[in-house]
Protein backbone atom coordinates (compact mmCIF):
# COMPACT_ATOMS: atom_id res chain seq x y z
CA UNK A 1 0.00 0.00 0.00
CA UNK A 2 1.22 3.46 -1.24
CA UNK A 3 2.26 5.71 2.51
CA UNK A 4 0.12 9.01 2.71
CA UNK A 5 1.84 12.10 1.38
CA UNK A 6 1.12 13.08 5.01
CA UNK A 7 2.45 13.57 7.84
CA UNK A 8 5.82 13.88 5.88
CA UNK A 9 9.21 15.28 6.91
CA UNK A 10 9.92 18.92 7.66
CA UNK A 11 12.85 19.85 5.93
CA UNK A 12 14.79 22.89 7.77
CA UNK A 13 17.41 24.89 6.08
CA UNK A 14 20.35 26.10 7.56
CA UNK A 15 20.00 29.44 9.26
CA UNK A 16 20.98 32.72 7.06
CA UNK A 17 18.96 31.02 4.01
CA UNK A 18 15.69 32.99 4.05
CA UNK A 19 16.36 35.60 1.69
CA UNK A 20 17.62 33.53 -1.39
CA UNK A 21 16.08 33.67 -4.95
CA UNK A 22 13.86 31.00 -6.50
CA UNK A 23 16.29 28.81 -8.12
CA UNK A 24 17.75 27.70 -4.82
CA UNK A 25 14.17 26.61 -3.07
CA UNK A 26 13.71 24.52 -6.60
CA UNK A 27 17.07 23.35 -6.55
CA UNK A 28 16.94 22.04 -3.26
CA UNK A 29 13.82 20.60 -4.60
CA UNK A 30 16.08 18.35 -6.99
CA UNK A 31 18.54 18.00 -4.58
CA UNK A 32 15.87 15.80 -1.64
CA UNK A 33 14.94 14.24 -4.42
CA UNK A 34 17.85 12.83 -5.42
CA UNK A 35 19.68 12.26 -2.61
CA UNK A 36 16.85 11.18 0.35
CA UNK A 37 14.43 8.68 -1.78
CA UNK A 38 12.39 7.62 1.09
CA UNK A 39 9.50 8.98 2.45
CA UNK A 40 7.84 12.38 1.96
CA UNK A 41 9.37 15.83 2.85
CA UNK A 42 7.94 19.30 2.91
CA UNK A 43 9.26 22.41 3.36
CA UNK A 44 8.18 26.46 3.32
CA UNK A 45 10.11 29.39 1.68
CA UNK A 46 9.51 32.91 0.55
CA UNK A 47 10.46 35.62 -2.12
CA UNK A 48 10.86 38.90 -2.64
CA UNK A 49 9.21 39.97 -5.91
CA UNK A 50 9.53 37.34 -8.51
CA UNK A 51 7.81 35.88 -11.65
CA UNK A 52 8.22 32.23 -11.81
CA UNK A 53 7.35 31.03 -15.01
CA UNK A 54 6.03 27.49 -16.19
CA UNK A 55 8.84 25.40 -17.86
CA UNK A 56 6.97 25.51 -21.73
CA UNK A 57 5.99 29.05 -21.27
CA UNK A 58 6.73 31.93 -23.92
CA UNK A 59 7.42 35.17 -21.71
CA UNK A 60 7.14 37.22 -24.46
CA UNK A 61 3.06 36.32 -23.87
CA UNK A 62 3.15 35.76 -20.15
CA UNK A 63 5.29 38.52 -18.90
CA UNK A 64 5.29 42.20 -19.19
CA UNK A 65 9.31 42.19 -19.20
CA UNK A 66 9.21 46.11 -19.46
CA UNK A 67 7.57 46.34 -16.22
CA UNK A 68 9.34 43.75 -14.42
CA UNK A 69 12.60 45.24 -15.44
CA UNK A 70 11.31 48.66 -14.14
CA UNK A 71 10.23 47.58 -10.83
CA UNK A 72 12.90 45.15 -10.06
CA UNK A 73 10.56 42.23 -10.01
CA UNK A 74 12.91 38.92 -10.59
CA UNK A 75 11.84 36.58 -13.65
CA UNK A 76 13.03 32.95 -13.04
CA UNK A 77 12.18 29.65 -15.02
CA UNK A 78 10.79 26.61 -12.92
CA UNK A 79 11.39 22.93 -14.01
CA UNK A 80 7.85 22.11 -13.75
CA UNK A 81 5.07 22.61 -16.00
CA UNK A 82 1.81 24.92 -15.69
CA UNK A 83 1.29 29.04 -15.80
CA UNK A 84 2.95 31.85 -14.43
CA UNK A 85 3.19 33.00 -11.07
CA UNK A 86 3.91 36.41 -9.17
CA UNK A 87 5.49 35.79 -5.42
CA UNK A 88 6.45 38.24 -3.40
CA UNK A 89 6.62 38.46 1.01
CA UNK A 90 3.08 37.90 1.05
CA UNK A 91 2.65 33.90 -0.91
CA UNK A 92 3.67 31.21 1.37
CA UNK A 93 5.59 28.76 -1.19
CA UNK A 94 5.31 25.00 -0.43
CA UNK A 95 7.53 22.15 -1.59
CA UNK A 96 6.70 18.47 -1.53
CA UNK A 97 8.62 15.74 -2.59
CA UNK A 98 7.04 12.38 -2.89
CA UNK A 99 7.75 8.94 -4.19
CA UNK A 100 6.86 7.43 -7.47
CA UNK A 101 2.80 7.36 -8.25
CA UNK A 102 -0.18 8.60 -10.28
CA UNK A 103 0.15 12.05 -10.35
CA UNK A 104 -4.23 12.33 -10.25
CA UNK A 105 -4.00 11.06 -7.05
CA UNK A 106 -0.48 12.72 -5.98
CA UNK A 107 -2.01 16.18 -7.06
CA UNK A 108 -5.62 15.37 -5.12
CA UNK A 109 -4.34 14.20 -1.83
CA UNK A 110 -1.81 17.13 -2.00
CA UNK A 111 -4.37 19.38 -2.60
CA UNK A 112 -6.51 17.89 -0.67
CA UNK A 113 -4.47 17.72 2.62
CA UNK A 114 -3.57 21.53 1.89
CA UNK A 115 -7.23 22.26 2.04
CA UNK A 116 -7.60 20.37 5.34
CA UNK A 117 -5.15 22.40 6.95
CA UNK A 118 -6.15 25.60 6.02
CA UNK A 119 -9.72 24.58 7.15
CA UNK A 120 -8.36 23.36 10.30
CA UNK A 121 -7.20 27.35 11.21
CA UNK A 122 -10.88 28.15 9.79
CA UNK A 123 -10.50 29.10 6.10
CA UNK A 124 -13.54 27.75 4.30
CA UNK A 125 -11.68 26.47 0.93
CA UNK A 126 -12.22 23.58 -1.70
CA UNK A 127 -10.25 22.10 -4.42
CA UNK A 128 -11.33 23.50 -7.79
CA UNK A 129 -9.89 22.78 -11.70
CA UNK A 130 -6.84 20.88 -12.15
CA UNK A 131 -4.40 22.26 -9.84
CA UNK A 132 -6.11 25.02 -7.81
CA UNK A 133 -7.12 25.77 -3.89
CA UNK A 134 -9.95 28.78 -4.20
CA UNK A 135 -12.08 29.88 -1.17
CA UNK A 136 -15.15 28.78 -0.84
CA UNK A 137 -17.73 31.07 -2.89
CA UNK A 138 -14.24 33.17 -4.00
CA UNK A 139 -11.21 33.31 -5.38
CA UNK A 140 -7.90 31.21 -5.81
CA UNK A 141 -5.74 31.43 -2.75
CA UNK A 142 -3.07 28.61 -4.00
CA UNK A 143 -1.69 26.90 -7.49
CA UNK A 144 0.13 23.90 -7.79
CA UNK A 145 2.81 21.99 -10.40
CA UNK A 146 4.37 19.15 -10.36
CA UNK A 147 7.98 18.12 -12.17
CA UNK A 148 8.39 14.14 -12.13
CA UNK A 149 12.12 12.98 -11.80
CA UNK A 150 13.32 9.45 -11.61
CA UNK A 151 11.68 7.37 -9.11
CA UNK A 152 10.13 10.59 -7.31
CA UNK A 153 7.61 13.67 -7.73
CA UNK A 154 8.06 17.14 -6.81
CA UNK A 155 4.85 19.03 -6.24
CA UNK A 156 5.19 22.95 -5.32
CA UNK A 157 2.48 25.63 -4.58
CA UNK A 158 1.51 29.25 -4.12
CA UNK A 159 -0.25 30.01 -1.38
CA UNK A 160 -1.84 33.24 -1.87
CA UNK A 161 -1.95 35.18 2.04
CA UNK A 162 -1.31 38.67 0.50
CA UNK A 163 0.49 40.46 -2.29
CA UNK A 164 0.60 43.87 -4.10
CA UNK A 165 -2.03 43.55 -6.42
CA UNK A 166 -0.28 45.90 -8.67
CA UNK A 167 2.63 44.15 -9.19
CA UNK A 168 0.81 41.48 -9.39
CA UNK A 169 -0.94 42.88 -12.56
CA UNK A 170 1.95 44.48 -14.01
CA UNK A 171 3.92 41.92 -13.98
CA UNK A 172 1.77 38.86 -15.42
CA UNK A 173 0.28 39.29 -18.88
CA UNK A 174 -1.92 36.32 -19.37
CA UNK A 175 -2.77 35.20 -22.95
CA UNK A 176 -6.50 36.66 -24.33
CA UNK A 177 -7.30 33.03 -24.84
CA UNK A 178 -7.17 31.59 -21.05
CA UNK A 179 -9.22 34.89 -19.93
CA UNK A 180 -11.65 34.33 -22.03
CA UNK A 181 -11.86 31.12 -21.04
CA UNK A 182 -12.63 31.71 -17.68
CA UNK A 183 -14.68 34.70 -18.32
CA UNK A 184 -12.62 37.31 -16.46
CA UNK A 185 -10.92 40.81 -16.91
CA UNK A 186 -7.76 40.54 -15.02
CA UNK A 187 -4.98 38.66 -12.53
CA UNK A 188 -6.53 40.31 -9.49
CA UNK A 189 -10.17 39.66 -10.40
CA UNK A 190 -9.30 35.54 -9.93
CA UNK A 191 -7.43 35.81 -6.92
CA UNK A 192 -8.39 36.13 -3.20
CA UNK A 193 -6.60 37.12 -0.19
CA UNK A 194 -6.25 34.51 2.81
CA UNK A 195 -5.52 37.09 5.33
CA UNK A 196 -9.11 38.40 4.98
CA UNK A 197 -10.57 35.47 6.06
CA UNK A 198 -7.90 34.40 8.22
CA UNK A 199 -8.79 36.71 11.28
CA UNK A 200 -6.37 37.73 13.72
CA UNK A 201 -3.68 35.04 12.49
CA UNK A 202 -0.32 36.59 10.71
CA UNK A 203 1.87 35.02 7.53
CA UNK A 204 4.43 33.26 9.84
CA UNK A 205 1.57 31.95 12.09
CA UNK A 206 -0.11 30.66 8.74
CA UNK A 207 3.64 29.46 8.20
CA UNK A 208 4.21 27.77 10.99
CA UNK A 209 0.67 26.40 11.16
CA UNK A 210 1.53 24.22 7.73
CA UNK A 211 4.65 22.83 9.60
CA UNK A 212 2.97 21.34 12.17
CA UNK A 213 -0.22 20.02 10.80
CA UNK A 214 1.28 18.60 7.73
CA UNK A 215 4.47 16.59 9.40
CA UNK A 216 5.85 15.32 11.84
CA UNK A 217 9.39 14.93 12.13
CA UNK A 218 12.16 17.15 11.12
CA UNK A 219 15.25 17.18 9.01
CA UNK A 220 18.10 19.60 9.04
CA UNK A 221 19.94 20.12 6.55
CA UNK A 222 23.65 21.00 6.66
CA UNK A 223 26.26 22.77 4.34
CA UNK A 224 27.81 20.39 2.47
CA UNK A 225 24.05 20.08 1.68
CA UNK A 226 23.86 23.55 0.53
CA UNK A 227 27.11 23.10 -1.68
CA UNK A 228 25.26 20.58 -3.39
CA UNK A 229 22.22 22.37 -4.07
CA UNK A 230 24.47 25.45 -4.87
CA UNK A 231 25.63 23.24 -8.32
CA UNK A 232 22.13 22.62 -9.43
CA UNK A 233 20.79 26.03 -8.52
CA UNK A 234 23.36 27.53 -11.22
CA UNK A 235 21.41 25.07 -13.92
CA UNK A 236 18.16 27.29 -13.78
CA UNK A 237 20.50 30.70 -14.51
CA UNK A 238 21.36 29.10 -17.85
CA UNK A 239 19.89 32.01 -20.81
CA UNK A 240 19.34 29.18 -23.13
CA UNK A 241 16.46 27.52 -20.18
CA UNK A 242 15.67 30.86 -18.97
CA UNK A 243 14.92 32.38 -22.62
CA UNK A 244 12.70 29.11 -23.71
CA UNK A 245 11.32 28.83 -26.87
CA UNK A 246 9.10 31.23 -28.04
CA UNK A 247 6.21 30.89 -30.53
CA UNK A 248 6.26 34.98 -31.48
CA UNK A 249 7.65 36.41 -34.62
CA UNK A 250 7.72 33.79 -37.30
CA UNK A 251 5.79 32.57 -39.98
CA UNK A 252 6.08 28.95 -39.50
CA UNK A 253 2.20 27.27 -39.19
CA UNK A 254 0.98 27.58 -35.68
CA UNK A 255 -2.30 26.63 -33.59
CA UNK A 256 -3.29 27.45 -30.23
CA UNK A 257 -5.92 26.53 -27.81
CA UNK A 258 -6.82 26.33 -23.91
CA UNK A 259 -8.14 22.81 -23.41
CA UNK A 260 -10.25 22.18 -20.75
CA UNK A 261 -8.23 20.17 -17.95
CA UNK A 262 -5.03 19.99 -20.09
CA UNK A 263 -4.03 24.09 -20.23
CA UNK A 264 -3.18 26.46 -22.85
CA UNK A 265 -1.16 24.10 -25.85
CA UNK A 266 0.43 25.83 -28.57
CA UNK A 267 2.16 23.92 -31.21
CA UNK A 268 4.51 25.56 -34.08
CA UNK A 269 5.43 23.64 -36.97
CA UNK A 270 8.87 23.59 -39.05
CA UNK A 271 8.25 22.58 -42.62
CA UNK A 272 10.64 21.18 -45.29
CA UNK A 273 8.53 20.91 -48.52
CA UNK A 274 5.23 19.56 -47.52
CA UNK A 275 6.84 17.57 -44.98
CA UNK A 276 7.20 18.31 -40.93
CA UNK A 277 10.74 19.15 -40.15
CA UNK A 278 10.31 19.69 -36.74
CA UNK A 279 7.47 20.62 -33.73
CA UNK A 280 7.73 23.22 -30.96
CA UNK A 281 5.83 22.87 -28.00
CA UNK A 282 5.08 26.08 -25.72
CA UNK A 283 2.01 26.15 -22.84
CA UNK A 284 0.90 25.69 -19.32
CA UNK A 285 0.08 22.16 -19.28
CA UNK A 286 1.70 19.58 -17.63
CA UNK A 287 4.34 16.70 -18.94
CA UNK A 288 3.43 13.27 -18.18
CA UNK A 289 6.69 12.59 -20.14
CA UNK A 290 9.17 14.04 -22.54
CA UNK A 291 6.16 16.06 -24.77
CA UNK A 292 8.27 17.43 -27.49
CA UNK A 293 10.26 14.27 -27.95
CA UNK A 294 6.97 12.31 -28.32
CA UNK A 295 5.63 14.92 -30.31
CA UNK A 296 8.52 14.74 -32.63
CA UNK A 297 9.12 11.36 -32.82
CA UNK A 298 5.47 10.74 -33.96
CA UNK A 299 5.44 13.78 -36.28
CA UNK A 300 8.44 14.42 -37.94
CA UNK A 301 8.88 13.55 -41.38
CA UNK A 302 4.43 13.55 -41.62
CA UNK A 303 3.00 14.87 -44.34
CA UNK A 304 1.19 18.43 -43.22
CA UNK A 305 -1.90 17.64 -44.46
CA UNK A 306 -4.86 16.79 -42.11
CA UNK A 307 -5.35 13.09 -42.98
CA UNK A 308 -1.58 12.51 -42.28
CA UNK A 309 -1.95 14.40 -38.99
CA UNK A 310 -4.79 12.49 -37.49
CA UNK A 311 -3.09 9.18 -38.69
CA UNK A 312 0.23 9.88 -37.30
CA UNK A 313 -1.91 10.66 -33.22
CA UNK A 314 -3.72 7.75 -33.78
CA UNK A 315 -1.02 5.64 -34.32
CA UNK A 316 1.90 7.07 -32.48
CA UNK A 317 0.17 8.89 -29.72
CA UNK A 318 2.11 11.53 -28.85
CA UNK A 319 -0.74 13.23 -26.52
CA UNK A 320 -0.21 10.47 -23.43
CA UNK A 321 2.88 13.17 -22.74
CA UNK A 322 0.61 15.59 -21.55
CA UNK A 323 -2.05 15.73 -18.48
CA UNK A 324 -5.46 16.33 -19.69
CA UNK A 325 -5.06 15.76 -23.09
CA UNK A 326 -6.78 12.94 -25.68
CA UNK A 327 -6.89 12.21 -29.37
CA UNK A 328 -9.75 14.35 -30.20
CA UNK A 329 -8.41 16.97 -28.14
CA UNK A 330 -5.53 17.26 -30.65
CA UNK A 331 -6.82 16.66 -33.98
CA UNK A 332 -9.60 19.26 -33.43
CA UNK A 333 -6.56 21.72 -32.33
CA UNK A 334 -4.84 20.61 -35.35
CA UNK A 335 -7.99 21.10 -38.03
CA UNK A 336 -7.34 25.15 -36.89
CA UNK A 337 -4.06 24.50 -39.55
CA UNK A 338 -5.84 24.17 -41.91
CA UNK A 339 -9.18 26.66 -41.51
Amino acid sequence: MTKPLFPATFVALPQGYEEERAPFYLATEEYLAMHFPEGNYLFTWQLSPTVVMGRHQDAQLEIDQNFCRAEGIDIIRRKSGGGSVYADKGNIMTSLITGEGSVEQLFKEYAQGMASCLNALGARVEVSGRNDIVLAGGGKICGNAFYHLANRNIVHGTMLYDTDTRLMSGALTPERAKLLSKGVKSVQSRVSLLKDTLTGIGIEELRHHIRTYLTDNTLVLNETDIRAIREIEATYYDEQFLRGKSTCHTSAPMCQARIEGCGTLTLRFELEGGTIKQVMLNGDYFELDDASALFNNALAGCPFTKEALRRHITEHTPYRAIRGLNANALCSLLEKLFE
